[in-house]
């Protein structure tokens, strides 16, 4: 096959996954993986260079948070937390829904969004329940709030892992940079939320009594179990935060976490393990050899070339063009596969440009394609998983009904991180 034929061949199978990626009728790591095989089997890139191109430091951080949350997830401590938020708020509907929302920004900084949400939403219908209101306001603050929390650190987003591990910005790195605009867009998130449901969310100082009347201390299933989760978390979190200072790479403190809480628990290795979402990594594998092959024909540096043209290599509105279009695109389609395509490319405009420091694009790219996903119901992962969830007990939520609230807000979230980036990076 000539070099034309090849990237015409590449860059049709590119957007052929995207399309089906998109569509959502066959499973997403179906897709990645199928397009990864075609990239062999035509030999648009070998196998020795495919396994090069699996970002490894990436898949063993998942899984070693996997297998973590796994654990620590059956000591009861995630719904414990949510009903000690809900008393905190004295039973009252709108305090609820922001105690609940905020408490999934804040694990979802250190929990992957979809695991979070999975654990906090069984105990938001059963408290809705309680109260005789609507949960779908609930709902859809926890999904904003777990998306927003996931933009603040290396290990909350899978695009921050992957940009982390591209680039060896490190937990404080991220920490520094973007948790102060996370936690300004948090807040504006959540008094927009809150005149929005106000009027939806009431209920009578009886119902009120009966979430008051709720023992968060049943919720805990293994008090032991649950003081050596935590203790090795904590040991993880510590790791994170040193790992640049002790030369490890993330996925290393995230693996040793994960074996010592095994070593600590005895917890049977084949349950521990059947945590891991092996279909996410898989979906990660095949997407890296994917964008693999578009680096090996040159589709890659071809767009970074048009990119600087555009902008003209200059620090603004190249910045700007990133954090702008990673948010459109993420709302729309999922900011996985963005990502993936789009870091490679930003190491060729930097080089390319003649850019030394890429810091300030990492961020709009952090900023853009987490945010973005609250644009749709689709943007996300831990979106479509709460609409799910939601549907399986009976509570409809719709891509309309959802995007024509969700949409202005992620635009809200952007044009802050705007202000912030212009004022602190883009200069």
């Amino acid at each position: 096959m000539s070099p034309s034929c090849q990237i015409t061949f590449a860059s049709a199978v590119f957007l052929g996954i995207y399309a089906l990626l998109i569509a959502d009728k066959i499973h997403r790591t179906i897709v990645a993986l199928c397009g990864a095989v075609i990239m062999l089997l035509a030999g648009i890139i070998s196998q020795e260079r495919a396994v090069r191109a699996i970002d490894f430091n990436t898949i063993g951080l998942l899984v070693g948070m996997m297998v973590i949350v796994g654990i620590t997830r059956r000591t009861g401590i995630f719904e414990y937390l949510a009903v000690i938020s809900a008393k905190w708020a004295k039973g009252e509907p709108v305090k609820i829904m922001l105690s609940l929302a905020t408490v999934t920004a804040v694990l979802s900084a250190f929990l992957d969004n979809v695991t979070t949400v999975l654990l906090i939403v069984p105990v938001t219908f059963a408290i809705a329940r309680q109260l005789k209101i609507n949960p779908v306001p609930f709902l859809f603050a926890e999904i904003i709030a777990s998306n927003i929390g996931g933009t603040a650190t290396l290990i909350g987003d899978p695009p921050n892992i992957m940009i982390g591990s591209a680039t060896g910005l490190g937990f404080m790195d991220f920490v520094i940079a973007l948790t102060p605009v996370v936690i300004v867009v948090h807040i504006a998130n959540m008094i927009w939320l809150r005149v929005l449901y106000k009027k939806q969310l009431v209920t009578t100082p009886d119902l009120q009594k009966n979430i008051m009347n709720m023992d968060e201390k049943e919720e805990i299933k293994d008090p032991v179990m649950l003081k050596k989760s935590l203790w090795i978390i904590g040991l993880t979190i510590l790791g994170f935060v040193l790992h640049q200072y002790l030369h490890l790479e993330s996925a290393t403190i995230a693996l040793s976490g994960a074996a010592f809480l095994l070593l600590v628990t005895r917890d049977d290795p084949g349950r521990a393990l059947g945590a891991v979402e092996w279909p996410v990594i898989f979906f990660f594998a095949g997407l890296f050899v994917v964008v693999g092959a578009l680096e090996e024909v040159g589709v890659i540096e071809y767009i970074a070339k048009e990119s600087l043209k555009l902008t003209g290599g200059a620090m603004v509105p190249t910045g700007l063009l990133i954090l702008w279009l990673s948010a459109i695109a993420s709302a729309f389609v999922d900011n996985i596969p963005f990502v993936a395509t789009m870091i490679p490319l930003i190491q060729d405009m930097g080089r390319l440009g003649g850019i030394p420091d890429l810091k300030p694009l990492w961020w709009s790219l952090s900023l853009g394609a987490c945010l973005g996903g609250n644009g749709t119901l689709i943007g996300a992962s831990a979106n479509v998983v709460v609409a799910g969830l939601a549907e399986k007990r009976g509570v409809i939520m719709t891509f309309m009904s959802f995007t024509k609230v969700a949409f202005p807000m992620m635009l809200m979230s952007v044009a802050i991180c705007t202000g912030y980036l212009l004022l602190r990076y883009l200069h």
